[in-house]
């Protein structure tokens, strides 16, 4: 319980420094920032109504107390005709399209959820699985073949994967239309079969590295007197390997599939660019792209707010996996 709450503090002390990271970076710049957040096409007039909201010409200790209350409490903001409430957590508003950006995040992040989730399934699957068989099998042709594929992997563009996956698989075989995203609450069915080839465009990529991963840690365990000693009491070489080899070495793959998760949830751009799909990393891009710096600082803070907790997810698993991780 206190290793728990250890981490859980841990985690809110670093979104805390994050948000500040972030403020300081979009906000404590040089140039016109009410001007960079309101967008080209303001008045002078809408620019420093802007600025008045955020609090422009406060110190700077105190125009971060707003910006954080904003996110506590909530806040509101005058559109100049009307003056519209944003709820906690309030991420800011878009001037560019008069939409709250926590609303907007709310309707990209199923997307990107389905995009990833999905994927992590297949890419633990495949990643592990190779892993497994790779460090069983070591120095035969399966081995090398198997460590071969992965390093393929690695070193492929998950763009050219999926290109090859769509020419062959939607043109030529026809076994699966183009992806188009459907809700899962609208059609489960074709959710998942639109959603098939962006999970193993993705997943193939990470695979690769779990794979790696998977096999360096399960030589390292499977050279470990433990293992030796199951194996001097008659203990059969799967059980061995599944049971004991695969728990001890599993560690290292619960916190690389955290990282990867969290990241993944903004950073699968060139998915969801590739295949179309609306979600959190394509929103992203398009919002530098218009220059929209309120939506990129909120969708920033969401990424990193992911990346925390999974993180802090992934230790709690850890310590379920490995012991001597709450006693140190």
């Amino acid at each position: 319980m206190n290793f728990v709450v250890r981490r859980t503090l841990g985690a809110l002390v670093t979104l805390l420094a994050i948000s500040v990271i972030i403020y300081v970076v979009f906000y404590v710049t040089p140039g016109n920032v009410a001007q960079i957040t309101c967008g080209p096409r303001c008045s002078p007039v809408q620019v420093q109504q802007v600025a008045d909201q955020l609090h422009l010409d406060d110190p700077l200790y105190a125009r971060y107390w707003h910006f954080l209350e904003g996110i506590v409490a909530g806040r509101d903001y005058s559109t100049g005709t009307a003056v519209q409430h944003c709820p906690a957590p309030c991420l800011g508003l878009s001037y560019q399209s008069d939409q709250q950006v926590t609303r907007l995040i709310l309707a990209k992040l199923p997307v990107s959820l389905s995009l990833v989730l999905g994927a992590m399934v297949l890419w633990l699957v495949l990643g592990v699985g190779t892993g497994v068989l790779s460090a069983w099998r070591r120095g035969r042709l399966s081995e090398r073949i198997l460590t071969g594929v992965t390093l393929a992997g690695t070193a492929t563009p998950v763009f050219v994967i999926g290109l090859i996956l769509m020419i062959v698989v939607c043109g030529e075989l026809r076994l699966l239309p183009f992806p188009q995203y459907v809700n899962l609450t609208e059609d489960p069915e074709q959710w998942a079969w639109n959603l098939l080839l962006p999970w193993l465009s993705l997943a193939l990529i990470e695979a690769a590295a779990f794979a790696r991963l998977t096999r360096a840690s399960m030589l390292e365990t499977l050279a470990e007197d433990h293992i030796r000693t199951f194996r001097a009491y008659g203990v059969g070489e799967r059980s061995v390997v599944g049971r004991h080899a695969l728990r001890g070495a599993f560690a290292p793959v619960i916190a690389l599939n955290a990282n990867n998760v969290g990241s993944a949830v903004g950073g699968a751009v060139l998915t969801e660019t590739l295949f179309g799909l609306p979600g959190i990393g394509r929103e992203l891009v398009h919002a530098v792209q218009v220059v929209d710096l309120p939506v990129v600082v909120g969708m920033v803070l969401v990424i990193g707010f992911f990346v925390v907790v999974s993180n802090a997810v992934a230790d709690v698993l850890y310590a379920v996996a490995d012991r001597r991780v709450v006693l140190a």
